[in-house]
């Protein structure tokens, strides 16, 4: 049972994906190797998702309340997530035409967004792979994940390394942007700043556990590959999308 000053904000589905760099083909053997570290949060019962881009290209740490950086890459149906995570082409001027590989899915789980005193927390625990591994460990993707989360007032500045140009800003509507006051951050209360592209997430690691904490207990289920949400919910092609980091946690 959650604690007095706890309260469930939203809940639902966590997946995580990693999208590898163009010229490293199938030598892929750690982070840097790949361009993008992504996960996607699919709220319980809602046709829509939301597509995040961290960087760093890993989870924070918890040992040192280590900090990283994200943003809201796409918000939209679930469909046009997928699109999103497949392969693409473009053109340029010196190489000619490009083509950036599919994303990796590489962890499943269930997540909440929870309220506690003066800040907000997103939390959750792996279904998938069955236990962690190389790739899981170096993304810092634990069977548990807590962290502090808070959005940032888009009128307050670009930090360097967001990963966003400057003229990439949230388009908060009044009754949210109203909530920054004159803050540069504010917690993620309600989850709806999450449904605006471009929304800027400070994710802070916190080294307790959820259910002494919080009094939560996620309740993950038992997933096996035929069972897995993540390709039926995203609707994601496990022949097109290479499913070793999934499953075996190994680098593909």
């Amino acid at each position: 049972m959650a604690k007095e000053n706890v309260e469930t904000l939203e809940k639902g589905n966590i997946y995580f994906f990693y999208r590898p760099k163009i010229d490293v083909g199938e030598n892929i053997s750690g982070v840097d190797d790949i361009q993008n570290f992504y996960f996607v949060l699919g709220p319980k019962a809602e046709k829509n998702a939301r597509l995040m881009i961290i960087g760093k290209e890993s989870l924070p740490g918890f040992s040192k309340n280590e900090k990283s950086w994200g943003f809201v890459k796409r918000s939209s149906t679930k469909k046009q997530i997928s699109e999103e995570l497949g392969s693409f082409s473009y053109e340029t001027k010196t190489r000619g035409k490009r083509e950036n590989p599919v994303a990796r899915p590489c962890g499943e789980g269930v997540y909440q967004i929870v309220s506690h005193g003066d800040h907000t927390h997103l939390i959750y625990a792996l279904e998938l792979p069955e236990e962690p591994d190389k790739v899981q460990k170096a993304l810092k993707i634990r069977e548990e994940g807590n962290y502090i989360v808070s959005v940032k007032n888009p009128e307050k500045g670009q930090p360097a390394n967001a990963g966003l140009s400057k003229d990439q800003k949230a388009d908060f509507p009044k009754k949210l942007h109203g909530l920054f006051e004159d803050k540069r951050f504010v917690p993620v209360d309600p989850p709806d700043f999450l449904n605006y592209d471009h929304a800027e997430i400070m994710f802070i690691g916190i080294d307790k556990d959820v259910k002494k904490e919080l009094g939560i207990e996620l309740n993950p289920e038992k997933e096996t590959e035929n069972k897995a949400d993540i390709f039926k919910d995203l609707n994601i092609d496990k022949q097109e999308h290479p499913a070793g980091p999934l499953f075996e946690g190994e680098w593909t």
